[in-house]
């Protein structure tokens, strides 16, 4: 898994992280009160297809960044949550859309990095039918079981797996998803067995939550209040380093799965054709945004490290994830479907 191991060294080194950013507040500055582009757009109210039920890290961020768009362009901005088929059918809404600038896609690895190695016959290609625009956040994946589960650390949950082979369950937010993966990706690598049931979005959380099933890999924002309210326990994250949001937390390869870099991200993309001073101001008012503070403080605090960077680095980025997640699938042995 040389191929991973190189593209977690280069996420960092292309986009970097974006801490040397310095994002700023939650209240929108002076600075972010933009007008509209050259061109005149927006005139009319901006959409986002996210692919997810509402309450999901997609969700969550791509709400703040509208919030911030709305203010910045003087026009409404509507989030439209399209969940089902692993954040395919939200992503295949946007790419049918017109490419007017009126259609955004706020989606995340599983649509689009992972989709198109694992669905057969995937009606769009990620890679001609959407214009990369930005990279929103980078955001690690976190091991948390119910609390009944008798483990208070990784290799007590493996030991406790091992000995108890197929009757856990672990959730996903759909089949394709970076968190179904990854659930498959331990079992592999931990030599365990488990059940994989897979959701619509954010009712896997709900489902851990209630102990229909005893763990997932979760992203860090959907799950964060629910690790510091003592609702679901928190083992480890993924990642080749520790999350700033919890700097407790051992990393997998600390405790020797190597390679073990699975995280998620989120972006934004836009249907084919979509206009270059649509795509500039996107990115703009992205990049833009992540020199309050604030913002990054808190981004930071529920999991996510914003990232920002150019439109052609996100493609670049794009590509290469693609590559990642189908070694990892050829990995796990998952087959398309």
């Amino acid at each position: 898994m040389n191929e991973i191991d190189d593209r977690g060294r280069g996420r960092r080194s292309l986009l970097g992280l974006a801490g040397a950013a310095a994002l700023g507040g939650w209240g929108v500055t002076g600075q972010a009160l933009a007008q509209p582009t050259a061109s005149g757009w927006p005139t009319r109210p901006v959409r986002i297809i996210v692919p997810f039920s509402a309450g999901g890290t997609t969700d969550i961020l791509a709400r703040e960044m509208a919030a911030r768009f709305g203010e910045r362009w003087k026009t409404s901005v509507v989030i439209e949550n399209k969940g089902g088929a692993g954040g395919n059918l939200g992503t295949t809404l946007a790419v049918q859309a017109p490419a007017d600038g009126y259609t955004l896609l706020c989606a995340s690895v599983g649509p689009i990095a992972v989709s198109p190695s694992l669905v057969r016959r995937l009606p769009y290609n990620p890679l001609t039918d959407l214009v990369p625009i930005v990279l929103i956040a980078d955001v690690c994946n976190v091991l948390v079981v119910h609390p009944s589960v008798p483990a208070g650390t990784a290799e007590e949950f493996i030991a406790h797996l091992k000995r108890n082979p197929g009757t856990m369950n672990y959730g996903s937010t759909g089949i394709g998803t970076a968190a179904h993966l990854t659930g498959a990706l331990f079992c592999l690598r931990t030599g365990t067995t488990a059940q994989h049931v897979p959701y619509r979005g954010a009712e896997a959380v709900n489902d851990l939550i209630t102990g229909r099933i005893q763990f997932m890999f979760a992203t860090a924002p959907s799950i964060v209040g629910q690790i510091r309210a003592g609702k679901v326990r928190a083992l480890a994250v993924t990642g080749d380093e520790r999350s700033r949001a919890f700097p407790e937390l051992p990393t997998l390869k600390e405790k020797g799965l190597a390679s073990f870099d699975s995280g998620s991200w989120f972006g934004f993309f836009g249907p084919r054709g979509t206009p270059q001073p649509v795509v500039d101001a996107v990115n703009g008012a992205v990049n833009d945004a992540f020199k309050d503070p604030a913002l990054q403080a808190k981004l930071v605090s529920n999991g996510a490290d914003p990232q920002g960077g150019t439109p052609e680095r996100f493609a670049q980025f794009v590509k290469a994830e693609i590559d990642k997640w189908r070694a990892v699938i050829q990995e796990t042995g998952v087959q398309p479907e």
